[in-house]
């Protein structure tokens, strides 16, 4: 009891700064924790300097450093496979819907507006709704409209003038 009472410095250095660590392993970024964290293992190492010597201070920093090195293993295998990557912590590449062959056919039809377009919404064209997106136009329903290009799953559509 008399070794933790006279090393709770010590102690404390390390396991608070070890949690830090840990912490930050599974937040995204380098903040304050990260900081905080490597400055109270830091002070541990210097503190076991300067009461017992070099060689347990270079034991302690080979610790800390193998203790780092599995977190950021588990941490970097976590957001790989694990919860952590179904979270929306970690951010996903968007997939971009492929076009749709069969809109492709609709490039020049006109049709009118089932909907308003605000910029987006629908139009029917040969008695079928497809989504679709002005070039940024607010169309209200009913206007004609010709589609002109396809983008993802959606027409672009330009409004026809008389």
């Amino acid at each position: 009891m008399d070794f933790i009472s006279s090393n709770l410095p010590l102690i404390l250095f390390f396991l608070v700064g070890f949690g830090l660590l840990l912490t930050e392993a599974f937040m995204p970024g380098f903040g304050v924790a990260g900081v905080l964290g490597i400055v109270l293992e830091v002070m541990a190492v210097y503190s076991t300097w300067i009461h017992y010597g070099a060689v347990p201070a270079l034991i302690l920093t080979l610790v800390i450093l193998a203790l780092i090195g599995v977190t950021v293993f588990f941490s970097y295998r976590s957001i790989r496979q694990g919860r952590l990557s179904r979270s929306a912590l970690v951010l996903k590449d968007e997939e971009v819907p492929r076009t749709d062959n069969r809109l492709r056919e609709l490039v020049g039809l006109e049709g009118v507006t089932a909907t308003p377009l605000r910029p987006a919404g629908q139009v029917e064209l040969n008695g079928e709704r497809v989504s679709a997106a002005s070039g940024g136009e607010f169309l209200e329903k009913g206007a004609r409209v010709r589609v002109t290009g396809v983008e993802g799953d959606h027409v672009r559509v330009a409004p026809v003038r008389d």
